[in-house]
């Protein structure tokens, strides 16, 4: 089972992806967890990605394929993988296509309105210790490690924005990318976790059939 998390930033794309690798027993791949190590080793290549992560833009398409062929190359990955933060634009789909026969199963589309989206990034709090997210409350410390919270910087409400817009430019074509293949499972991705897995797992149990 292959499949693509398609949404806005904020969607909930990694919270349902957790779902479905616990439930199908595949990896969820998210480019943004990567991307993120290579920040934090603070390379000269890791360098250069924060900042473009900082400033809410997309990193080059040539360095998002090449780690995504790496990764799926892997082992756990022979029985499937969930792609969570790729493709974001419709070259990187065609690379997909290219690199992977037989493409996706199914692309499941986390569709959330933009002001949901901005309420959602803009008050939630990091974990600097184990990566949780949190929503923004009366708390200093992770619930979880006890680590330190802290707001990403790709969280402030004007990189949230910025982030939807350039979304909207190069994201958003994916939907009649994937909905011409008919791979494109719309789902609402509003309203509280466990309805919107309820309506992912529904789609995707039609596929697995």
């Amino acid at each position: 089972m292959k499949i693509v998390l398609l949404g806005p930033p904020g969607a909930g794309k990694g919270t349902q992806g957790a779902r479905l690798s616990e439930i199908y027993g595949i990896p969820q791949i998210s480019t943004g967890e990567i991307l993120r190590k290579t920040v934090e080793e603070r390379t000269v290549l890791g360098k250069q990605v924060g900042e473009i992560i900082g400033k809410g833009q997309l990193v080059p398409d040539a360095l998002i394929v090449s780690i995504i062929e790496e990764r799926i190359a892997k082992e756990d990955c022979q029985r499937g993988f969930i792609l969570d933060g790729f493709p974001r634009t419709v070259d990187q789909a065609v690379e997909l296509e290219r690199v992977l026969p037989g493409s996706v199963d199914v692309t499941v589309y986390l569709n959330v309105p933009d002001e949901v989206v901005i309420k959602r990034l803009s008050g939630r709090l990091t974990c600097k210790s184990c990566g949780a997210v949190f929503a923004k409350e009366d708390i200093a410390l992770c619930p979880v490690c006890n680590g330190p919270l802290y707001q990403r910087e790709d969280d402030q409400k004007s990189t949230v924005e910025h982030r939807i817009r350039v979304y909207m430019e190069h994201t958003a074509p994916l939907v009649d990318f994937y909905r011409c293949r008919n791979k494109l499972a719309n789902i609402d991705g509003t309203g509280e976790l466990d309805d919107v897995f309820e309506r992912v797992e529904r789609e995707i149990s039609q596929v697995v059939e």
